[in-house]
């Protein structure tokens, strides 16, 4: 038996569409042939960076490299001191700040840079060497000191004005040498007076400091009467034979650094 089609169930018609079907459409669309590559390198030149890289690194070792020609300029000159003290003190600031304050540091710093440029590594190496042992003669009893009211301020970290005063008569000496006052025959003679006002001054403080921990008997020098410990102006045996002991110690140091020289 023939079934016969009319026409109008021929003819197309339009299929609707839900918001649901359009979206899944989309969403299940075919990729496109750049999304099937599994893999693309972004840098056509994978070796561009490991170039950037070494290049990086000798322009650091050339930067390095000069400044170490810099520090070890001879003779010394204001930019190679400046240098070489900002790489010793961020080297050595453990133990600056545990004997000097802030501001005490600051005037350190300006006291290294003149002596770098002054008497170059000799003269610093004698500077460190007197804070160092003053440091630590300062430290001495430190417990007792304070009970007793007779300790340095601040659990012994000194200030600018005690590293000024202290400096003063080296400092002087340090200009006059930079400046060649009095040509190469005066020049020792400001070595020589740089280096005896820190032995002096290094005597004093470590007198003072051992006297006012270990002192049994003090005695005031205008009058050579009996006084407590850590009177002004005072002195004690023990102080005494320590300061003359320090004294030795740094212009036996600086001999050393005047024979390495």
């Amino acid at each position: 038996m023939a079934v016969s089609i009319s026409a109008p169930l021929l003819h197309h018609r339009p299929i609707s569409v839900s918001p649901f079907q359009s979206r899944f459409h989309h969403s299940t669309s075919f990729p496109s042939r750049r999304a099937l590559i599994p893999f693309q390198n972004p840098n056509p030149n994978p070796s561009r960076p490991l170039k950037m890289v070494v290049a990086h690194a000798g322009s650091v070792h050339s930067a390095v490299s000069e400044a170490m020609k810099l520090m070890q300029s001879s003779p010394p000159t204001w930019p190679s001191a400046l240098l070489t003290n900002l790489v010793i003190f961020v080297l050595g600031s453990p133990i600056l700040v545990s004997g000097l304050s802030l501001p005490g540091i600051g005037a350190a710093f300006l006291l290294g840079t003149l002596t770098w440029r002054a008497f170059g590594p000799p003269g610093f190496i004698l500077v460190a060497t007197y804070f160092i042992i003053g440091t630590a003669a300062t430290k001495l009893k430190m417990a007792q000191k304070e009970a007793q009211g007779v300790a340095e301020k601040r659990k012994g970290r000194r200030g600018p004005a005690s590293v000024i005063g202290s400096s003063a008569a080296g400092c002087v000496c340090a200009v006059l040498s930079i400046f060649g006052l009095g040509g190469e025959a005066f020049y020792r003679v400001w070595k020589l007076g740089f280096i005896a006002s820190f032995c002096t001054k290094l005597s004093d403080t470590v007198s003072s400091e051992v006297g006012k921990a270990y002192g049994k008997t003090t005695y005031l020098v205008t009058t050579l009467k009996v006084v407590p410990r850590g009177t002004e102006g005072a002195v004690s045996v023990e102080g005494t034979i320590a300061g003359l002991l320090a004294s030795f110690l740094l212009a036996f140091v600086s001999c050393l650094m005047a024979r390495c020289s």
